[in-house]
């Protein structure tokens, strides 16, 4: 499955998601840019999103989505506190289908 990972993922994290192919906000050159225009540059790019931004489902039109969106829910984006819930995230990214949002509990 391939997987974009939005910018407030530590670099490190797209390595912890093995079987997919992982490409990061970062690495495409789209950081800093505003949800809106993030989501529509990553239709055809990525068949599930990644995100730590809980409020992306109430500001974004999320049942318009080609893709799925993930919500990983941490106490932080650090890789140590990310890194323990690795099965609950590969879980939810799973059941992601397009037009709907998942939680990851991390």
């Amino acid at each position: 499955m391939r997987i974009l990972i939005e910018e407030n993922f530590p670099s490190d994290f797209a390595k912890l998601l093995h079987g997919h192919e992982v490409l990061t906000v970062h690495r495409l050159g789209w950081s800093g840019l505003k949800n809106g225009e993030l989501l529509r540059k990553a239709a055809g790019v990525c068949e599930v999103f990644l995100t730590l931004d809980g409020n992306l489902g109430y500001q974004q039109n999320v049942k318009a989505l080609p893709f799925g969106v993930v919500h990983v829910r941490s106490r932080s984006n650090r890789l140590a506190d990310l890194a323990v819930h690795i099965p609950s995230i590969l879980a939810a990214v799973a059941r992601a289908v397009p037009g709907k949002l998942e939680a990851a509990d991390a």
